[in-house]
């Protein structure tokens, strides 16, 4: 009988398919980490090196964080300290250098953050294994970190942002462990919280807001019990002015470029402010921005009937742009936490958000400019150049906010016949 060479066995196709599928995810996954590991580790090296740019961004741990972490071992919240304006559950992330006593207090807290961030790179990538996951999420996560440089391994915003990210990956299937998460992340810098947002309606919600609402109480308790003036940071919160960074404060700097404002930059809080004529009053605009922009996001929850699997994800992130477009201060780390939002709303097929999450990314590498690279030269000194950059990241920033919105609406909320 005449056999053909090229002929192959429908069983064996059929079987060498799906092997041969997950060798290449194989493949994709050990490239991944090893572009993760090589970003992080210059990253890490532009931490350490003793240049100009490193040593502004190390100085808020091996200074502020660490003298937060003096006080907090004696059992008391560092309440007396103006730069401390952060929830109880803070706390812990100022001591978790604890467990790596090896180390020195800076090598040991980097080596924490590190470990956080590979922890939401590694959350994307199983994300991305759903029915409707998209290894998109983890490439943007992957590759618009590394776009602030040092800075992100420098804060506790990685920290804060695996939290939500966490939430936000928990909250479809498993809601109760989701809001848990939500509200530890709450009592660390509050906005975690919004991850709750658009949770579908129903029991996934109220098993998800009790849960929260439980664990806050709980951890509220149990660091009421461990540390004196637990609720001291509520005083260091409400006089804050504008920083330079905000979108109120790149409006002053293009007046006071064009010398129509006479007002002065002045280090306090902890950053660098505006002060002078109508800054109170810029500052009590953005506060009614943000209201605002919270009424409108609970107008769309009322509004909305068609949910799917990426609106939870969708939502969070329109909530977290409002918060940080609108908030009087809009520090760069701020930036970590929309892209890891923005990151998990790319696991989904599904998003509303994508030219959301790549206008994140063009305003991150816009950031990594402004701070570190020309802070002290042309942000700070308030030339022309400096200008530009920050009015053109706020102006992005601004945009992509309300495009968000628009987006999200319209996906979700039927018009009105």
């Amino acid at each position: 009988m005449n056999t053909r060479s090229d002929l192959r066995n429908p069983s064996t196709e059929s079987t060498s398919a799906p092997a041969r599928r997950e060798l290449r995810g194989r493949g994709a996954l050990l490239g991944i980490a090893g572009a993760w590991a090589a970003t992080r580790a210059v990253m890490v090296l532009m931490l350490v090196w003793s240049f100009n740019s490193s040593n502004v961004v190390r100085v808020e741990v091996t200074a502020t964080y660490h003298n937060w972490y003096n006080v907090l071992v004696t059992g008391t919240m560092p309440h007396n300290d103006i730069m401390w304006q952060y929830p109880p559950a803070a706390a812990a992330i100022f001591l978790s250098p604890d467990l790596l006593p090896f180390l020195t207090y800076f090598q040991a807290f980097v080596a924490l953050t590190v470990l956080c961030d590979g922890l939401i790179l590694v959350g994307l990538c199983r994300a991305a294994r759903r029915s409707d996951g998209s290894m998109a999420g983890a490439l943007l996560w992957l590759g618009g970190l590394p776009l602030l440089m040092a800075t992100p391994f420098a804060r506790y915003d990685v920290q804060v942002t695996l939290l939500a990210v966490g939430s936000l990956l928990c909250l479809r299937f498993r809601p109760k462990l989701g809001g848990v998460v939500a509200g530890i992340g709450a009592m660390v810098k509050v906005w975690p919280l919004l991850a709750l947002l658009g949770t579908p309606r129903g029991k996934s919600t109220k098993d998800a807001v009790i849960a929260a609402a439980l664990s806050c109480a709980a951890l509220l308790a149990v660091f009421a019990l461990l540390f004196r003036d637990t609720l001291g940071f509520l005083g260091n919160q409400g006089d804050r002015g504008i920083q330079i960074e905000s979108l109120g404060g790149s409006a002053l700097m293009f007046l006071r470029l064009i010398e129509v404002w006479p007002g002065e930059i002045t280090f306090q809080y902890g950053a660098f402010e505006y002060t002078g004529p109508y800054v109170a009053a810029i500052a009590r605009f953005s506060l009614a921005l943000t209201v605002a922009g919270f009424l409108l996001l609970l107008l769309w929850r009322v509004k909305a009937r068609r949910w799917t699997s990426a609106t939870p994800l969708d939502a969070a992130l329109c909530a977290i742009m409002v918060f940080t477009v609108t908030s009087r201060v809009l520090s760069p780390q701020y930036l970590i936490w929309l892209l890891g939002l923005a990151a998990v709303c790319l696991t989904s097929k599904h998003t509303t958000q994508r030219p959301i999450a790549w206008l994140v990314v063009i305003a991150t590498g816009l950031t990594n400019l402004i701070f570190p690279v020309m802070y002290g030269t042309d942000i700070l000194a308030n030339t022309a150049l400096g200008t530009f950059l920050l009015c053109a990241r706020n102006g992005i920033l601004l945009y992509a906010t309300v495009w968000s919105g628009v987006r999200l609406w319209k996906a979700t909320v039927p018009p009105a016949v």
